[in-house]
């Protein structure tokens, strides 16, 4: 998995680069700007030439203007014309980003046609207008741009600058990308200033950033690449914040081996649907034991209110039904190799007695347990993650809105810093938390946090939710402990849901579920 670090954390490890490997500043910013360029350039021309392009590179007055010089330099190298726009006079220019400027400037004495250097946006405006470029490069301010929340907007040369490189992304084809991060977007919150950067294309240094993921991240920085700029791994070592990639899924999805029988290939216990006041939610059952079986169990049962085997069997004919009665329930917990808890249970007052006689029972603390939907409800009701709830190895699989019953806080605080708050109360409850959303944030007690971000607005569908639940149920089943199946399963649901359906708003909960064995097969396709 990919290290994801704040701000703060990329900072250290540029320091730790040049005081403790001796990689100077200079080193840096080169590797910065030619691997920005060498990104650039192979989408334009499979051989990386850029004869005959166009690119209008807007350069701040910090280390990433300094990027934004390198990378205009190499731009020439590749054949491209450039226009270099200097957003803050060259007096405010010191050290490697004035060497890097500097540099730029010779190159004018054997290559006037191709380069051009506006010494600030007054005296670009009426050119820049007026030229058709293939690609807008964003070198304004980088990560170490902090949002100030009471003084949101940019002013000044930087606001301008921002404000034109939006306009001419909006009414031209050129294509804008971001060196490091789109500017005026907060690295590590991922909260934007006004106006900000809205990229195409990001080309981040050495590691991603926590900002990508969170509030308006995603939605800035478009695709977003990583540079290898020599700054290793192990300078930042140990990290908390990873992302769930396709590597670690096929790592984590544990084959049937060839010899072995049906209980040898996880064993999932589901307690879920019911009937209340008139309504049925057994299909959230049904779709959660269905989705266990798809993911590879290797025996699935379920517990029902009584007389609705048939409509499990009729959706799904391998899975075994049991009654509600405690003691069916506490047979099955001690044979299952983990229990999922919650999907279609209903909120009345003696489906809440049902969750709290289990997450009170030593037998079924023992196990692996996933908590999802309306566990969650009994949960907050009953208050049942005080002190001492002794649970052993479990997921809760909370949307924003459960989040918010069960911790106090306001959906809108948890969408505002998903990570920080999935940590904290992970910490708090001393219990793993899938917190369900794009992305997905998946957090440890101990502080770890796995970010999912594959799938897309195809998984917004009623259902989508118990499938997830029974597929990190047959993935603990399999071996697994609850984190590593939730951030697995989390990372294939995404991709059942891209696989399921080429117009992601027709997909439905059912066609997620039939594209799970796809998107497993397609972990272990030869290249």
């Amino acid at each position: 998995m990919q290290p994801v670090l704040t701000a703060r954390e990329m900072a250290q490890a540029d320091r730790a680069a040049i005081e403790e490997l001796r990689t100077g500043e200079t080193r840096l910013m080169e590797l910065a700007g030619r691997e920005t360029v060498r990104i650039v350039a192979e989408q334009f021309n499979s051989e990386g030439k850029l004869d005959g392009h166009a690119f209008l590179v807007f350069c701040g007055k910090g280390n990433n203007g300094g990027d934004g010089f390198v990378a205009a330099r190499h731009l020439l190298n590749r054949g491209a014309f450039v226009d270099v726009v200097l957003v803050w006079p060259e007096t405010e220019l010191t050290g490697v980003n004035l060497e890097g400027l500097n540099i730029l400037k010779a190159y004018r004495r054997y290559n006037d046609e191709g380069l051009r250097i506006f010494s600030d946006l007054e005296a670009a405006l009426p050119i820049v207008m007026e030229r058709s470029y293939d690609a807008i490069l964003d070198a304004l301010f980088g990560t170490g741009f902090r949002l100030d929340p009471d003084s949101p907007t940019i002013k000044g040369p930087g606001g301008d600058a921002i404000a034109l490189i939006n306009t001419i992304n909006e009414s031209t084809s050129a294509v804008t990308i971001a060196i490091d991060i789109p500017s005026g977007l907060d690295a590590t919150t991922g909260q934007s200033a006004e106006p900000c950067v809205k990229a195409d294309q990001t080309v981040t240094m050495a590691f991603l950033k926590t900002g990508f993921f969170q509030n308006d991240g995603p939605v800035l920085c478009g695709e977003v690449q990583q540079a290898e700029i020599s700054i290793p791994r192990f300078l930042v070592e140990p990290f908390t914040c990873m992302l769930v990639d396709e590597t670690f899924a096929a790592e984590s999805y544990l084959l049937r081996d060839p010899s072995s029988a049906k209980h040898l290939n996880g064993k999932v216990l589901i307690v879920g649907g019911s009937v209340e006041g008139g309504a049925s939610m057994l299909g959230a059952a049904m779709l959660a034991a269905r989705a266990a079986v798809k993911t590879g169990a290797g025996y699935v049962c379920a517990s029902l209110p009584p007389g609705h085997a048939a409509a499990m069997h009729s959706f799904a004919p391998e899975v075994v039904v049991i009654g509600r009665d405690m003691e069916s329930i506490l047979e099955k917990v001690r044979w299952a190799d983990a229990v999922v808890i919650g999907c279609g249970l209903g909120r009345s007052a003696s489906s809440q007695d049902l969750v709290e006689s289990l997450l009170t029972h030593p037998e079924v603390l023992s196990k692996k347990l996933i908590l999802d939907a309306d566990a969650l409800y009994a949960i907050a009701e009953r208050n049942l993650f005080d002190d001492g709830h002794g649970l052993i190895d479990a997921v809760v699989t909370p949307h924003a809105g459960e989040c918010s019953r069960l911790s106090g806080l306001t959906a809108d605080e948890i969408n505002a810093a998903p990570i920080d708050v999935s940590r904290k109360l992970a910490t708090a409850w001393s219990v793993n938390i899938l917190l369900k959303g794009r992305p997905t944030f998946v957090a440890a007690p101990s502080g770890t946090v796995l970010i999912s971000d594959s799938g897309t607005e195809a998984l917004a569908s009623a259902g989508t939710g118990d499938v997830l639940a029974g597929m990190i149920g047959t993935l603990a089943a399999k071996g697994l402990d609850t984190l590593d199946a939730a951030a697995t399963a989390a990372w294939l649901h995404g991709r059942a849901g891209d696989l399921a359906c080429d117009v992601s708003s027709l997909v439905s909960s059912v066609d997620v579920l039939q594209a799970i064995p796809q998107a497993v097969m397609e972990l272990f396709e030869e290249e």
